[in-house]
C-alpha cells in the first residue's frame, strides 16, 4: 500500500471514530441536561424563566461542540494537511 493510500485510509477511520464521538457524546450531554432542567422544573416552577434561559444557553454550548467537530472532521476528510508533506 503506497503512502497516500494510506494516509487517506487512516484519516477516513479517523474520520468516522471522530464523527461518531462527536455526535453520541454531545446527545448525551444534552440528554443529561435536559433530564436535569426537567427536574429541577418540577421541584420548583416558579423559577421556569431561570432555568429555561440557562437550559438554553447550554444547549447552544453543547451544540456548538458537535459543530466544531463537524468541521474539523470535514477539514480532515476534503483539505488533509498531511497529504501536502507526502506530494513533496
Amino acid at each position: 500500500m503506497s503512502d497516500i493510500a494510506s494516509i487517506v485510509l487512516g484519516s477516513s477511520i479517523a474520520a468516522i471514530i471522530g464523527i461518531a464521538l462527536g455526535v453520541m457524546l454531545p446527545a448525551l450531554a444534552m440528554g443529561k441536561a435536559i433530564a436535569s432542567a426537567l427536574e429541577a422544573l418540577s421541584r420548583q416552577p416558579e423559577s421556569e424563566q431561570s432555568i429555561m434561559r440557562t437550559l438554553f444557553i447550554g444547549l447552544a454550548m453543547i451544540e456548538s461542540l458537535a459543530i466544531y467537530c463537524l468541521v474539523i472532521i470535514l477539514i480532515v476528510l476534503f483539505r488533509n494537511p498531511l497529504l501536502e508533506y507526502i506530494v513533496k
